[in-house]
């Protein structure tokens, strides 16, 4: 993983970066360096820190996706956007480039969703079944080309590979999300899934903060940023 990173805000309390596709935000079996190691390092060069640094994970976005990650550099600041993600008063906009136009421009979507944890990816349901979760994402269709489309998405629910799931069940696959049915893999190994903003107040400022990410340098992505 490289070192560089690239910050979108920080101040005493929080810190905020535009995750690569590809990145691990959090530590897992892999034993690959993560994000948070690399803001850690960031924030020890930078204020100079001796010791440990306290970085708080409040949130992940899933490893091939891109976009806005938010850490909390305090303990109050940690507890705080905790209780906030809980509380859903923390507002996530995605941005997604699929295969198929959606038959209508915008629209909600309710299913059920189980995560299978042996393949590391989710079954959806159009109704309840067993201990499946309710899953629901709102989406409007920004742009579209002839064979790819780009759609806004505002998730009501936080599941397992909720959007790429729940797209895919509706014949909307993520552009190089092999694992949900895109018929071939990007050249970085990222999906074209993007945290597009994050919206919420500031944990100790109390002011509304939003913070947004630019999708990543690549054709496509650069194509319909030019249309938006």
């Amino acid at each position: 993983m490289r070192n560089n990173i690239e910050v979108l805000y920080e101040d005493n309390h929080i810190i905020a970066v535009n995750k690569r596709a590809g990145d691990l935000v959090q530590g897992d079996s892999t034993g690959d360096k993560t994000l948070a190691d690399d803001v850690k390092a960031y924030i020890k060069k930078k204020y100079n820190k001796p010791g440990d640094v306290f970085l708080g994970i409040v949130h992940r976005i899933d490893r091939p996706v891109s976009g806005v990650v938010l850490f909390a550099r305090t303990s109050k600041a940690l507890t705080r956007l905790n209780k906030m993600f809980q509380d859903k008063t923390i507002k996530k906009t995605y941005w997604a480039i699929v295969d198929k136009r959606p038959d209508m421009e915008s629209g909600k979507l309710v299913h059920y969703i189980k995560k299978n944890q042996e393949k590391n990816r989710s079954n959806v349901f159009d109704k309840e079944k067993g201990s499946a979760k309710k899953a629901i994402l709102n989406y409007q269709l920004l742009v579209s080309f002839t064979n790819y489309h780009m759609l806004e998405i505002d998730l009501e629910t936080g599941r397992h590979h909720q959007i790429r799931a729940q797209l895919a069940r509706i014949g909307c696959h993520i552009k190089g999300d092999l694992k949900y049915g895109a018929k071939r893999s990007n050249n970085d190994g990222g999906i074209s899934l993007h945290s597009r903003s994050i919206y919420f107040e500031h944990p100790v400022k109390k002011e509304p903060l939003t913070i947004t990410a630019t999708p990543p340098d690549e054709t496509l992505w650069n194509e319909f940023m030019q249309s938006v």
